[in-house]
């Protein structure tokens, strides 16, 4: 496929009110996209808008939805293919973390993560699909994650979801190989609000859950913005696989070579990175 054109359509962004979304917003503004701009945040979501339309001559739309409500994500699908009949991007980008081991975690948590991260990005790319198809030149981008590479102990319900995501998205590529564009994403420790908004099963007593997210916004450090410079360049060049940042690089090898060992060994790197600091 040829390289991709910004300036043909409009780029559907979920997640857009904050951290990779909102840097996704502004890199595509600034290549000319017109932007259809989704996330549950209504506040901060208008704030991200209005700074796009200031420095683009493009339209800008805004959908307010709770992605953890299934009829809602079908009702936002069915209006954005409807609304945006030019739409040749779609970036499912929106995501929601959760602590805790699969014991910790009841039934009602694990459901609500995986609306988010993986049911979500399924109907809304079941919806949009066929206005890709329509629109030469077309591209899906899905964000996995670091945990779709590899899978810690008291990240079952993320890491599952992320996996699910590779997995939908490594097939659809195959599926649509010639027709639409496919990109799965897998950030590393990106400097994003979703350590502090992250939910801890509500069986973690309080102290532990805020440690465990203290410890987890450690590891993020990636800047948004050159993360999202990366996506809109792999989405440019057609890139099938994009993995950001070192953090996403160094396990997705040892997951490789050591498939059946990796969080042992990792353990092994991450100790001995500590001790030559």
């Amino acid at each position: 496929m040829d390289r991709y054109d910004f300036t043909l359509g409009t780029a559907v962004v979920t997640g857009a009110a904050g951290g990779i979304g909102e840097q996704l917003a502004h890199a595509l503004a600034r290549r000319g996209s017109a932007l259809a701009l989704v996330d549950r945040d209504a506040e901060r979501l208008e704030l991200v808008a209005k700074a796009v339309r200031a420095v683009s001559g493009r339209p800008v739309a805004t959908y307010v939805v709770d992605l953890s409500d299934d009829d809602a994500t079908h009702a936002l699908g069915a209006r954005l293919a409807d609304e945006h009949p030019d739409a040749t991007l779609l970036i499912n980008n929106a995501g929601v973390a959760l602590g805790g081991t699969f014991e910790q975690v009841s039934e009602e948590e694990f459901d609500w993560l995986m609306a988010v991260n993986y049911r979500a990005v399924v109907t809304l790319t079941r919806a949009l699909l066929p206005v890709l198809r329509a629109n030469a030149g077309s591209h899906l981008v899905n964000l996995s994650s670091l945990f779709g590479l590899i899978a810690p102990p008291g990240q079952v319900a993320y890491a599952t979801s992320k996996f699910a995501v590779r997995g939908f998205t490594e097939a659809l590529r195959a599926e649509l190989a010639g027709s639409v564009g496919v990109t799965v994403v897998h950030p590393g420790g990106i400097r994003t609000g979703i350590a502090s908004s992250a939910r801890s099963a509500a069986s973690i007593p309080a102290s532990e859950a805020a440690a465990g997210r203290a410890g987890f916004n450690k590891l993020l450090t990636y800047p948004p913005e050159k993360a999202a410079e990366e996506i809109v360049s792999a989405v440019e060049r057609r890139r099938p696989r994009l993995l950001i940042a070192l953090s996403a690089r160094v396990p997705d090898v040892l997951a490789r070579l050591f498939p059946a060992r990796y969080s042992s060994v990792l353990a092994l790197v991450l100790k001995a990175g500590g001790r030559s600091r």
